[in-house]
């Protein structure tokens, strides 16, 4: 067994990393960039050493830097995490020259199943059941359209190297199909190096399933069942789940049959995945290898009991695995959601910044929390915005939702945009309780993006009750035990309510309905955590100029408690018009501007792009909205811009 691992990556995967490997008594060294000089990765391995500025490839991918920090430190082996060098056989044949063990697969299974055309030729050699493509390199925007009409729309158009949702399009027609592979290979060529894209078909109403596999150098292969991952945007995993409420026990073991027949065919060792899209008949086709630990295997982990970062080490230490296929039990269910720095409301843009606060729900049997970041540290613009990984378990699926319900409302940041109230919102969506999945389900129920949402029913009765309580406790500050008369205002509204304070918290009449709060809160705190008639609930508290912001199940409420005398007044006041910004081209987040389309004085039409930004290694296209002439450009290729910059202006009508 080793002495001394290195983690060739940052934030939440190395610290999970170093959990394990510290459990093992292994001692850990962390690597990092310039601007993760302070990051809980860096605090909490035995050793770390800085390997370069803040762009990923003058540190995080810097071959020769990694390689010299083992050699400084004494690290006998690696381990990749995903993402940064994880799936680079470079790396690994590098890491094999200098004596150093890889914790992943070999050089041969990395090649193989790194290039998306070549592993489906593998696959179907295999015996792997594959989906109808193209197979070859796309030359250019020509030749996209001949193949995807040949194939026939609508078509995936990826890049050969791709992962992580970067470097693919879906296009239904000859427009898109050009515009999507100029994206595409220009995604993958920014985030691979690669520009390459081929061409498949894109199945409707697919699920995404993915057999987590593990193999070791002593000919057992096996599989640890499956994950659904069908919840997605923009290709991108939001939700994981094991196991899928989708799967019967016949094809969760053909599919399990055919992961391992692929990790045997390409002489696999170490943990990996193999994905599936899976149509509403069950029918399943070969998507791709990932040659590594997945983001999701937390969920696996929980219904498994086994740690895949411990038998990843010790299968690349030539132990064997303690175990057969005939062992595996799956128990219980896990829902993971990705935790993201990111805007739901603008297009769940990235949102870059420091944690002004941070506060993870409390961990237990039935939550888990994946992080890399603490209260003060900075979401940087170089590298993937996820805060944390938030994993509810329970015995079965119903279960593990409500575990994840109640950790999201307790979880505190401020300071970054963040995407809980989406997770929220997707967690009570009806369609997701009811197991109804497919990739499309994001673009199905939210079709024009996510706008909020506000407590409804017996919900907001319940937020509108705990909302009095608190505003009377701030209004009074513990002043005096007797009902007090209020008027509860939420925008335009007025409702009637009467509190009352006691030792054990509060009793509110709401429009003549009675509420028994019981809690312990004061002014200032971010989190209410108690009970409203006896049901628990936890509540985001945010002051707000007048009154209180409270969040609760995603719905955020922001409310005003007024005396009787007050609220008339109120309803007087003229509402303020926002100022009208419609003539300006906003960047919608912070990045780069990597072209402009438009001159001034060109005339354009609604749809038309005019710009081009990048964030986080993603080109975004930004269209007209309506037709126009360009009146003024505000901003030039290669600048650095801010959420909100002016990019350009239109002119007068």
């Amino acid at each position: 067994m080793f002495d001394k691992i290195l983690i060739a990556n940052r934030g939440e995967i190395a610290c999970r990393v170093i959990r394990t490997a510290r459990r093992m008594g292994i001692k850990t060294v962390a690597v990092y960039s310039e601007a993760d000089a302070d990051a809980v990765h860096v605090r909490m391995a035995d050793e770390a050493v800085p390997i370069g500025p803040a762009p990923s490839a003058q540190s995080y991918l810097a071959i020769d830097r990694i390689i010299d920090a083992c050699r400084s430190t004494g690290a006998q082996a690696v381990h990749p995490g995903y993402g940064f060098l994880s799936e680079n056989p470079r790396f690994c044949a590098a890491l094999e020259a200098a004596g150093i063990a890889f914790i992943g697969p070999g050089v041969g299974a990395i090649e193989a199943m790194g290039d998306k055309i070549e592993s489906k030729k593998l696959a179907q050699a295999a015996g792997v059941s594959t989906v109808p493509g193209h197979l070859a390199p796309i030359a250019d925007e020509e030749e996209a359209v001949e193949v995807s009409r040949r194939i026939g729309y609508p078509v995936m158009i990826k890049a050969s190297a791709g992962g992580g949702g970067k470097g693919m399009r879906v296009a239904g027609n000859d427009d898109e199909a050009r515009d999507g592979f100029r994206s595409a290979r220009n995604e993958a060529r920014s985030a691979f190096g690669d520009d390459r894209v081929f061409a498949e078909k894109f199945i409707e109403q697919p699920r995404h399933i993915e057999i987590q596999v593990l193999a070791d150098a002593h000919g057992n292969t096996v599989h640890l069942g499956e994950r659904e991952c069908s919840i997605q945007r923009r290709h991108q995993k939001v939700i994981e789940e094991a196991p899928s409420p989708f799967l019967d026990e016949a094809t969760r073991r053909a599919m399990g049959a055919e992961a391992c027949a692929l990790a045997r065919a390409v002489g696999y060792r170490s943990a990996g995945t193999v994905e599936f899209i899976v149509g509403a008949d069950r029918s399943f086709y070969f998507l791709e290898m990932n040659t590594r630990l997945q983001v999701e295997h937390p969920v696996t982990e929980a219904v498994t009991g086994f740690d895949l970062v411990e038998l990843m080490i010790r299968i690349a230490a030539g132990e064997e695995l303690p175990f057969r296929q005939e062992d595996v039990r799956l128990d219980g269910w896990a829902i993971e959601a990705r935790v993201y720095a990111e805007d739901p409301l603008r297009g769940f843009l990235p949102s870059i910044g420091r944690l002004t606060r941070y506060r993870a729900p409390e961990e237990g049997p039935q939550v888990r929390v994946d992080t890399g970041v603490d209260e003060g540290g900075e979401i940087s613009m170089h590298y993937d915005p996820m805060i944390a990984k938030l994993i509810g378990i329970g015995a079965n699926r119903t279960a593990a939702i409500a575990s994840i319900r109640s950790a999201l409302d307790g979880f505190v940041i401020r300071g970054v945009n963040h995407n809980i109230p989406f997770l929220a919102a997707l967690m009570h969506h009806p369609r997701f309780v009811e197991g109804r999945l497919t990739t499309r389900f994001i673009a199905e129920e939210f079709p024009d993006g996510f706008h909020g949402t506000a407590p409804a029913g017996e919900a907001a009765d319940r937020v509108a009750a705990l909302g009095a309580a608190l505003l009377h406790r701030r209004a009074l500050r513990g002043a005096g035990q007797g009902a007090r008369d209020w008027v509860l205002r939420a925008g335009r509204q007025n409702r009637p309510v009467t509190v009352a304070e006691d030792a054990d918290g509060w009793r509110v009449t709401l429009d003549g309905r009675s509420f028994a709060i019981r809690g312990h809160w004061r002014p200032g705190e971010l989190l209410f955590d108690g009970a409203v008639d006896s049901a628990r609930m936890v509540a985001q508290v945010d002051r707000r100029p007048v009154g209180l912001r409270l969040t609760h199940a995603g719905g955020e409420a922001d409310l005003v408690l007024l005396t009787p005398r007050a609220a008339a007044l109120a309803e007087l006041m003229p509402v303020k018009a926002p100022p009208d910004m419609s003539r300006f081209l906003l960047s919608p987040m912070p990045g780069l501007l990597v072209s402009v389309a438009v001159a001034p004085g060109d005339p354009v039409r609604a749809g038309q792009e005019l710009a081009v930004v990048e964030a986080m290694k993603m080109e975004n296209i930004l269209r007209a909205e309506r037709d126009g002439v360009v009146g003024t450009l505000h901003a030039k290729p290669g600048d650095s811009l801010a959420v909100d910059q002016k990019i350009l202006e239109f002119a007068a009508a």
